[in-house]
């Protein structure tokens, strides 16, 4: 026997069913089509472990530093997207030279946490100078920065601290002063022993200035400063740098210098006393001039 075939009302339905099908894709295709492409970018993901970081916002370091040739820390970016964050995601490793060979196995951060966020410490039991170090970023299990540097390299020091200053004198005219400026090294370098050798730069400027005016680098913890206009506050700053380096560290805080203001009567008579004495004797030699000449002239009248 034949097999029964669809009803025409059978056929009906079917067709209907399509059309509706049919027009609610039409207006729910803003959802599906971005759920389509998640789906495929998760399968693609899957495939390549990086590709979600290299798409958009991945982890990348932004500095190393070592403040005193002892310890030193890396940074990094977080890679967030969308305000979402996996917790342990992305992990430091580092391999150093030893002799003439690197070492064969990365090892991972020693602590992610002295550093604050987003960073790794490696304190002076993993710091070794003149050692050349690599390190790498990974996140899901593939790699999404390196660098590779030395300790000396990367030397910014903390800022010098207990900045002060002395007056040294002023001058005849009473506008301008010279000072001396003095400070101390930042305290977690070892600049005694001369395990680290630092040279500073000072700054100044007047406070409603907005250019700095810089001067030579000098190795030592003091700087004169001449020629500062005695009606003006200036701010005075320090920062340092292993000798021989590019890389200054952070400026110190602000030091305000307020110089002491000349008395204006005591202005005013410094100048004027001189002035005065001028006219008393040049009244007293035009009287004797005068006298000289009236004498002069009667004498040559009796002859």
């Amino acid at each position: 026997m034949r097999a029964a075939g669809p009803t025409g009302m059978d056929l009906w339905q079917l067709l209907l069913t399509l059309a509706v099908a049919g027009s609610s894709d039409a207006f729910s295709g803003s959802e599906a089509i971005p759920a389509t492409l998640g789906r495929a970018s998760q399968s693609l993901q899957r495939v390549n472990p990086g590709l979600r970081t290299n798409s958009s916002g991945k982890p990348k370091f932004t500095k190393c530093r070592s403040p005193e040739l002892e310890t030193f820390s890396c940074h990094w970016t977080d890679g967030v997207r969308h305000g979402l964050k996996s917790p342990g995601s992305v992990q430091l490793f580092y391999i150093r030279r030893s002799t003439q060979e690197w070492t064969q196995e990365w090892k991972e951060c020693p602590d992610y946490v002295s550093a604050g966020e987003n960073s790794c410490y490696f304190n002076s039991s993993y710091t070794s100078i003149w050692i050349p170090y690599c390190i790498k970023l990974t996140s899901n299990g593939g790699t999404v920065d390196q660098k590779c540097f030395s300790v000396e390299e990367i030397v910014q020091p903390d800022p010098p601290i207990g900045l002060n200053w002395t007056l040294l004198n002023i001058s005849l005219t009473g506008i301008h002063a010279d000072i001396q400026v003095r400070w101390e090294p930042p305290p977690n370098a070892d600049v005694q022993k001369g395990w680290i050798v630092l040279e500073y730069e000072l700054q100044y400027k007047e406070v409603n200035e907005t250019q700095w005016k810089m001067m030579d680098p000098v190795l030592s913890t003091s700087v004169p400063v001449y020629s500062l206009r005695l009606d003006k506050e200036y701010e005075v700053r320090v920062r340092s740098r292993q000798r021989n380096s590019e890389k200054y560290g952070e400026f110190s805080e602000v030091l305000y210098v307020t110089l002491p203001q000349m008395s204006p009567l005591a202005c005013e008579e410094d100048f004027q006393f001189p002035w005065f004495l001028i006219i008393i004797l040049g009244i007293f030699g035009l009287t004797v001039i005068l006298f000289l000449f009236i004498f002069s002239k009667q004498q040559r009248k009796e002859n």
